[in-house]
C-alpha cells in the first residue's frame, strides 16, 4: 500500500470517530430538538446493523464488483486523472457524486420501485448523528458502487477512496445531528442540518432538500425548503419493521400486507403521519 494511503487507512477512523465524539457532545449541550434518548429505539440496530456490519460487508462486495470492472474494462491503467493534484481529485468526485446523489434521490422519491430500498432511511422517528447510517442494502451497493468504481477507474490516487470516505461518513453524520445549527447564508452553498432535517419532516410529503453536501443543487433545482419554526415530527405514515433484518426484507414485501403490532418499528414512539 502506498505511504499516502497507508496513513489515511490510520487518519479515516479516527476523523470519524472523532466527529461522532463531538457530534454526540453537542447534541447534548446545544440540541435542536431537547430531550432525545442517546439509546433510542432502534439504536443497536443502526449503530451495529448498517454502520459497522453492513458497512463492512458491502465495502467487500463493492471492492469486489470494482475490481471485476476494472479488469474487464483497463481503464484504471489509463491513469485519467492521476496527474491531477489529490485535492483536485477528491473535489471532481465529491461533486459529481454529490449532483448524482441529487438526482437520484430525487428519482427515489417519486418512483414507488425505488422507494421500497429508500424508506428504511425515512423510517427512523429520530433523526440525530447515527441515523444517517440506516439505509436499504440495495441502497447502499447501487450508491456507493457508483460512487467509488469511477475513483478506481479514472485512475485516482489511492488515497482519494479514503479521503471521500471520510468526509461521506462525517458530513453523513453531521447532516443528521439534533445540533441547533445556524450557518446563515452558508446553507445556501453547503448542506447542513438545518435543512436536511427537513427532509425527513413529517409534513413534507413530496420530498425537499434531497442534496448531501451541497445545497446549491436543491437550490438551482427549486427543491430547496427552509421555512422558519421546527418540523412536526421525523418518520414515514406507513408501518415498518423493528430489527435490521426484517428492515431488509420489508423491501420485498406483498404491498398491503399487514405487519403484526408486535413489528412495527420503534415502539412507544409518537405516531408518524406522513413523510417520503
Amino acid at each position: 500500500m502506498p505511504r499516502a494511503a497507508a496513513l489515511w487507512s490510520v487518519i479515516s477512523p479516527a476523523c470519524i470517530a472523532l466527529a461522532a465524539i463531538v457530534l454526540i457532545a453537542l447534541e447534548r449541550l446545544r440540541p435542536y430538538a431537547p430531550g432525545r434518548r442517546f439509546f433510542r429505539p432502534g439504536f443497536w440496530d443502526d449503530l451495529l446493523g448498517y454502520a459497522f456490519i453492513q458497512s463492512y460487508l458491502l465495502g467487500l462486495l463493492i471492492a469486489r464488483i470494482t475490481a471485476w470492472l476494472d479488469g474487464a474494462t483497463g481503464l484504471g491503467r489509463l491513469h485519467l486523472v492521476a496527474g491531477w493534484p489529490v485535492a483536485a481529485q477528491v473535489a471532481l468526485f465529491v461533486v459529481t457524486h454529490d449532483l448524482y446523489i441529487y438526482l437520484f434521490h430525487r428519482l427515489q422519491h417519486r418512483s414507488p420501485l425505488l422507494w421500497r430500498i429508500h424508506e428504511a432511511h425515512h423510517a427512523t422517528r429520530d433523526v440525530d448523528w447515527l441515523s444517517g447510517s440506516r439505509s436499504h442494502a440495495l441502497e447502499i451497493l447501487i450508491n456507493q458502487t457508483i460512487e467509488f468504481a469511477p475513483i478506481v477507474l479514472l485512475g485516482a490516487a489511492p488515497e482519494v477512496a479514503l479521503i471521500k470516505l471520510t468526509i461521506d461518513t462525517v458530513w453523513g453524520m453531521y447532516i443528521h445531528a439534533n445540533v441547533d445549527v445556524r450557518s446563515g447564508r452558508l446553507q445556501r452553498v453547503i448542506n447542513g442540518p438545518e435543512m436536511h432535517r427537513w427532509h425527513h419532516a413529517l409534513e413534507i410529503r413530496d420530498g425537499v432538500n434531497f442534496a448531501t453536501k451541497l445545497a446549491f443543487w436543491d437550490w438551482l433545482g427549486g427543491t430547496a425548503h427552509l421555512p422558519a419554526g421546527k418540523p412536526a415530527g421525523y418518520g414515514i405514515a406507513e408501518p415498518f419493521p423493528s430489527g435490521y433484518l426484517a428492515q431488509q426484507l420489508h423491501a420485498f414485501r406483498t404491498r398491503g400486507a399487514p405487519l403484526a403490532a408486535t413489528d412495527l418499528a420503534e415502539p412507544g414512539s409518537a405516531p408518524a403521519a406522513g413523510e417520503r
